[in-house]
């Protein structure tokens, strides 16, 4: 246990030391390299950026995080929620599961105006963009990892007269969990892209939406803040999934 938790804080320690030297050679590569603001600004003029009120920076971090976080939840609930419908329904799996491949095939920048004439522009459109990028890596390996439990442990529960709920939360969802954390994480990653890609394309808050109006003033800084404000909010994102999952799997483990 103690070796674990050495082996934990050296990776956390060797994942700050890589991200500090990287800011360190961004920093003496504009600084030595005598490169124009515009061009690529360094991390103090890039920090600096926010201290500009006009942009008002607290509302549009809010508005991301939120078209993200609400994204992604609604794709974890529906996501789980549809899979464990085609576990109970092999018929109901085979009609629509086709469908969905179907409709993730379909690239989202080509949905989003589509999505922006049914729901307006702002808030609900980006959430609905990001759910749709990040539902279907959910449903798609909880469906996988509901189907994966070995048949004679739910003959076993069905043999004492176990209900549907009981097989589903003592050997299916447990059964399962590793594949619904690793939907959940890619998931993560498509809900940012999905909350960014519908501000860009039709928005009037958000950093996505500052990063296009920054564009044209040419403000880099501010640009290069509102990709790392974004990078941080997916970040804390995947931290909590996998937090979740440590607490989850880990827990079930011991249980087991």
């Amino acid at each position: 246990m103690k070796t674990e938790k050495t082996g934990e804080i050296r990776r956390f320690g060797l994942a700050v030391l890589v991200h500090l030297l990287l800011v360190l050679g961004w920093h003496f590569f504009v600084v030595l390299g005598e490169v124009p603001h515009f061009v690529l600004p360094s991390p103090v003029d890039t920090v600096a950026a926010l201290f500009k009120g006009d942009y008002r920076w607290t509302e549009n971090i809010l508005t991301t995080a939120g078209e993200i976080f609400g994204g992604y939840i609604l794709a974890v609930v529906i996501g789980i929620g549809s899979a464990l419908l085609f576990s109970w329904s092999k018929l109901t799996e085979e009609v629509v599961m086709p469908l969905l491949v179907s409709l993730n095939m379909i690239p989202k920048v080509a949905l989003g105006p589509l999505i922006i004439v049914w729901f307006s522009y702002g808030f609900l459109p980006n959430t609905v963009i990001a759910f749709s990028i990040a539902y279907f890596p959910i449903v798609l390996t909880t469906a996988r990892g509901l189907r994966e439990v070995e048949p004679e442990l739910i003959d076993l529960v069905r043999s004492i007269r176990g209900s549907r709920w009981q097989i589903f939360t003592k050997i299916q969802f447990p059964g399962a969990l590793p594949y619904i954390f690793s939907g959940m994480k890619v998931a993560a990653v498509l809900a940012v892209a999905g909350a960014i890609v519908g501000e860009f394309l039709g928005s009037e808050r958000g950093l996505g939406y500052l990063m296009l109006q920054v564009q044209v003033t040419l403000d880099t800084a501010a640009m290069f803040m509102g990709v790392i404000l974004i990078t941080l909010i997916g970040v804390v994102l995947y931290g909590l999934v996998l937090a979740l999952e440590r607490l989850m799997v880990v827990r079930d483990a011991r249980v087991a």
